[in-house]
């Protein structure tokens, strides 16, 4: 067995002929921006890139595999130099069963089945170029066309309070909109973790997910995690997620959850920690209403913790781009010393990291591979803070 690193949310900001696909993104994140960038810098061994079933994307990709730059994997997948991509679609869900939004991530294991996927979706979505865009079908229907195509379906960031199942998508269960066997996995999202996740009884059963969300090629492995595989296609990364044959994911890396833009409950005017239970206005500005933040969600979903599966690590870690006082000139500068940041993140000692950046950078980079940095907690769509003593 191998281990290999995995983000498996990125999005495409535009095709490479400049048309928008995720409107939030970076213009930079194209295709093959985001295949070199993830490979090259970020060191990562497999990749989920959404939005592939916008036609133009598919263009690209074909054009690629034209080339010879992108190969179809016998097990699924794409190879680009010893990169895997596993292509996919983020999108919404608003049934009759919904209570809210629900965004959900598709994944395909050919380039063929992500096309006929495509050609189907173009019939139950208003612009079929676009990421995110609303299906009209139901949750249960959608999955099941997944399934049909060999596909994977895992709810996505679902604790976020907007456009998530537990946000506002369900009352209380994921049975009120999708059918549980049809699920491959549970991505968590920044403002959450294992341990928190794990008091919820209907998710023991499924692995857990902690993936970037990537809306620019910095922000590519921010969350990620590393998989026991035997080698790198779509059918090992199936295993892995049902813990079938010895393939399993074996650590999930994230944000602290206090760093998430909605960890904490705040005042939805001025962010000012809200307290609905022993309070009716803000504290700080009086104003009435507030966003739940994802730590009040969970504990309001949270019960019997019994038949809870055995969890690997989910370790607290922050990004280089994260760390104060870290910007693009000496993240470059660590890049040519030590290749990618998945190394500087995981393996350089501390020794070789102060003859390429000052000592109190290095101290940084080392607190920051286990989340020891000092934190203040996010909420309402900002995020936490990280502070430094002198």
């Amino acid at each position: 067995m191998n281990q290999y690193f995995v983000d498996l949310h990125i999005h495409i900001g535009r095709t490479k002929n400049g048309r928008a696909v995720k409107i939030t993104g970076a213009k930079t994140l194209t295709f093959s921006n985001i295949i070199a960038h993830a490979r090259d810098e970020k060191g990562l061994n497999m990749i989920g890139i959404i939005d592939c079933h916008s036609p133009e994307v598919i263009i690209e990709m074909e054009e690629l595999m034209e080339a010879g730059e992108l190969i179809q994997l016998e097990e699924g997948g794409l190879s680009y130099g010893g990169l895997t991509i596993i292509p996919g679609s983020e999108l919404e869900i608003y049934d009759e069963n919904c209570h809210g939004p629900i965004h959900v991530l598709c994944y395909l294991p050919t380039i063929e089945t992500l096309k006929t996927f495509s050609n189907w979706l173009s019939n139950h979505l208003k612009n079929i170029h676009l990421s995110s865009q609303r299906i009209y079908c139901s949750g249960k229907e959608l999955q099941q066309k997944v399934k049909e195509l060999n596909g994977l379906f895992i709810p996505a960031h679902v604790f976020t309070p907007y456009k998530s199942l537990y946000g506002k998508g369900v009352h209380s269960s994921l049975t009120e909109v999708f059918i549980p066997e049809y699920i491959d996995g549970i991505e968590l999202g920044l403002s959450s973790n294992t341990y928190m996740a794990d008091g919820i009884a209907e998710l023991h059963s499924y692995s857990f997910l902690s993936n970037s969300d990537a809306h620019s090629l910095g922000k590519i492995a921010r969350e990620y995690q590393a998989i026991e595989m035997e080698n790198r296609t779509f059918r090992e990364l199936e295993k892995a997620l049902h813990n079938v044959e010895e393939r399993k994911i074996l650590a999930n890396y994230g944000l602290d959850p206090l760093l998430g833009k909605y960890h904490q409950t705040v005042c939805e005017k001025c962010l000012h920690p809200f307290h609905p239970e022993t309070e009716t206005t803000c504290a700080h500005c009086g104003h009435s209403k507030y966003v739940k933040g994802v730590a009040e969600r969970i504990a309001e979903l949270s019960g019997d913790n019994r038949n809870k599966r055995e969890r690997p690590p989910y370790i607290h870690q922050i990004p280089l781009e994260f760390i104060p006082g870290l910007g693009p000139k000496i993240r470059g500068k660590l890049l040519n010393h030590f290749g990618t940041e998945m190394a500087i993140l995981h393996d350089v000692p501390i020794e070789h990291l102060k003859n390429v950046v000052p000592e109190k950078l290095a101290q940084y980079i080392v607190l920051a591979r286990t989340g020891k940095l000092n934190l203040s907690a996010g909420g309402g769509g900002k995020y936490g803070k990280i502070s430094v003593g002198d």
